[in-house]
């Protein structure tokens, strides 16, 4: 049986003002997102890219890829592509979704209650688009054999990160459930250790003895 693969795609980047970097300066961040290439479910993309809006614009100064583009530069094609996942539905998450009109875009209940409230954090055109699939969760989905979306709030309430199970050892993606892999040791070396506080999804995913985990903004790889 072939293998699944997981391959980064490679969105742009973009200005993390000061205000929101916690340092007092601002940070540039690449976008990420992946392509899972599975053998009998086709290709799976978690996160399409970044939005466009001029208020968005201002704020971030984005450098976009565009999604065909990225998806070329990956090897992939937009045709090829048979499902969504988007870790969660900022706009530098889900910008591309409209270009994948009719398929399925899997999303938690508590994260689209959150993109479709009067307040929303996102582009609602970039949600509820002509032709948008959604495929509603309310929690854990086996959406393709050996492939798994887990909830991992925190980032926002229906954040949620991809397992995939392959025979050399698990790979997950897990977008920004923490900013780096740097985040995310600290977090994993504290749950090991009791000390501080972690969130409360942590033992779940450890439990699945991830070999890799992949970040939306960092182009470092967390191993065990």
């Amino acid at each position: 049986m072939t293998e699944i693969s997981v391959r980064r795609v490679d969105y742009g980047y973009f200005v993390r003002p000061a205000a929101e970097t916690g340092t007092g300066t601002p940070r540039v961040e690449p976008t990420l997102g992946y392509l899972v290439d599975h053998p009998q479910a086709g290709v799976i993309l978690v996160d399409t890219g970044m939005g466009s809006d001029p208020e968005v614009d201002a704020w971030y100064n984005p450098t976009r890829v565009p999604l065909p583009r990225a998806l070329e530069a990956a090897g992939a094609d937009i045709t090829d592509v048979r499902m969504v996942m988007n870790c969660h539905l900022h706009f530098d998450h889900c910008g591309g979704n409209p270009q994948l009109a009719g398929r399925p875009v899997f999303a938690q209940r508590a994260e689209l209650d959150l993109a479709r409230a009067p307040e929303s954090h996102t582009l609602p055109g970039l949600v509820d688009h002509p032709g948008a699939h959604i495929e509603e969760l309310t929690g854990e989905a086996e959406i393709a054999p050996g492939v798994l979306i887990v909830p991992t709030p925190g980032h926002t309430a229906g954040h949620q990160s991809l397992v995939v199970r392959r025979r050399d050892g698990t790979v997950i993606v897990a977008g920004q459930s923490h900013d780096n892999a740097t985040l995310f040791t600290s977090d994993a070396l504290g749950h090991h250790a009791t000390v501080g506080t972690q969130p409360s999804w942590l033992p779940r995913l450890l439990a699945l003895d991830p070999r890799a985990i992949y970040f939306a903004h960092d182009n470092a790889i967390w191993t065990p």
